[in-house]
């Protein structure tokens, strides 16, 4: 079963060597570290706080009072799968597992009339867990609504894309949609901690350094059963080498990457970066997908990634191809409802356009130069023809009495001051004549001939 995992909380137990516990070593650390109650998740702290639906499942005081479909929404390692096993652990709930890209509607119908009867015949409750619930379709979501509208089971289905978009109308109006958020750093620690010291997990049988911590987080990427799959497999390396340290060298031969070497807190951090945004503003396209790969493969926040793109297009490119910053958007928005690798696509995508876009810094620019004069005291004040006459003896005092309504004009631009009395005539936005800002420029250039035409047409 592919679980989403978190680490536990509380103080951990003394350490103690691989071969004096008592543990099943033949399951993987991800699943032996498994939470088994609420209080041991680390993480989803507005999922998990006093009165959420989830808290309530794992009550189960009052079935009238607690939901009977919760859709669980979030990147993966979040946590989807250990929530629903936890809810299913509190109470004796039977716990059953459907993977949407497997099941089909014969299989649902059948997982169903096994809960009916459980349910009748000893009164043992199910929670039925639907895994990538996005990838059912409309028939198979439609044989869950009898089992949820009856309570026969409680579902918790989990998805990385949005349920508004993803989940049919009825078994949306008829759940609860939770919204889970990447892991913390603060949590991902306690996830290592324990598992390097609780007697489930490694049990003090390693250590590791930060440098291996880091490059471990950020292989991770917030998903925490990459981070105890990676730390596993790290471990098992250095006891063969018979060594109890786990450095980042043996880290990145365990995960066979090279890419580990990347200091997302040192100087490579902010060379690479630096390099990556240089190189979309010098169009070279092949290099920007260089430091991209380097920054994804060397674990950094997909994230932030995300946010140096969207400042490339609206910086580099602006207004020689306002689309740029359309597409950088909608990858960063992208990124957040996919998480990676998938986030990686759109990325590309994003890079991609930016590169290849003729480039132009002019409109960023014009507005530096509009907050310099800000800045310097200048603006001698709105002319008395713009202010807001909408109140009273706001005409008595000549607000409003001269403005002219441009869309009264043929071309729905009419000669009149909008500019500060000291500011008339200052221009700050200078387009560079790149791709579309050329035909903007043609065209500015007749407004403001238009604008402060002394003819008043």
């Amino acid at each position: 079963m592919d679980e989403d995992l978190f680490s536990l909380g509380g103080d951990a137990p003394a350490p103690r060597t691989l071969s004096d516990r008592n543990v099943d070593h033949r399951a993987p650390l991800a699943v032996r570290m498994r939470p088994r109650t609420l209080e041991e998740i680390v993480g989803q702290k507005s999922a998990l706080e006093p009165g959420s639906p989830l808290r309530r499942l794992v009550a189960a005081d009052d079935s009238r009072t607690s939901p009977s479909s919760v859709i669980l929404w979030g990147p993966p390692g979040t946590g989807k799968t250990t929530l629903a096993y936890v809810v299913a652990q509190s109470g004796d709930r039977e716990f059953v597992e459907v993977s949407a890209v497997l099941a089909g509607v014969k299989d649902i119908r059948e997982v169903v009339d096994q809960a009916r009867s459980r349910l009748r015949t000893v009164g043992r409750e199910t929670v039925l867990f639907v895994d990538e619930v996005h990838r059912f379709s409309k028939s198979q979501q439609d044989a869950l609504l009898p089992s949820v509208e009856n309570r026969w089971v409680t579902l918790i289905a989990a998805t990385t894309e949005s349920p508004y978009f993803s989940v049919i109308s009825p078994l949306l109006s008829r759940s609860i949609v939770l919204t889970l958020e990447s892991l913390e750093r603060a949590d991902l620690d306690t996830l290592v901690d324990r598992a390097l010291a609780d007697d489930r997990g490694l049990g003090g049988a390693v250590t590791l350094t930060d440098d291996a911590r880091e490059a471990l987080l950020r292989l991770g990427g917030g998903d925490a059963r990459k981070i105890l799959t990676s730390l596993e497999a790290a471990a098992a390396a250095a006891l063969m080498k018979e060594s109890r340290e786990i450095d980042a060298a043996v880290l990145a031969q365990a995960v066979n990457r090279a890419a580990l070497r990347y200091d997302r807190a040192g100087d490579q951090h902010y060379d690479v970066t630096s390099a990556f945004i240089k190189s979309m503003r010098g169009s070279d396209v092949d290099a920007s997908l260089h430091y991209l790969a380097q920054m994804i493969e060397s674990g950094e926040d997909p994230r932030f990634i995300a946010r140096r793109v969207v400042i490339a297009a609206g910086e580099e490119v602006g207004m020689a191809d306002p689309t740029a910053l359309q597409v950088a958007v909608a990858a960063m928005q992208a990124v957040q409802m996919l998480g990676m690798p998938e986030g990686r696509i759109p990325l590309a995508q994003a890079v991609v356009h930016i590169a290849t876009a003729p480039k132009s810094n002019a409109s960023y620019r014009a507005l530096d130069a509009a907050i310099a004069d800000v800045r310097a005291g200048k603006g001698s004040g709105v002319p008395a023809h713009l202010r807001d006459a909408h109140y009273a003896g706001a005409k008595k005092l000549g607000h409003g009495t001269e403005y002219r309504y441009a869309h009264d004009a043929p071309h729905g631009v009419v000669a009149q001051q909008y500019a500060p009395d000291d500011l008339v005539g200052v221009d700050y936005y200078h387009p560079k004549g790149h791709g579309n800002e050329a035909q903007t420029g043609r065209r500015l250039e007749a407004l403001r001939r238009i604008l402060r035409s002394t003819d008043g047409s």
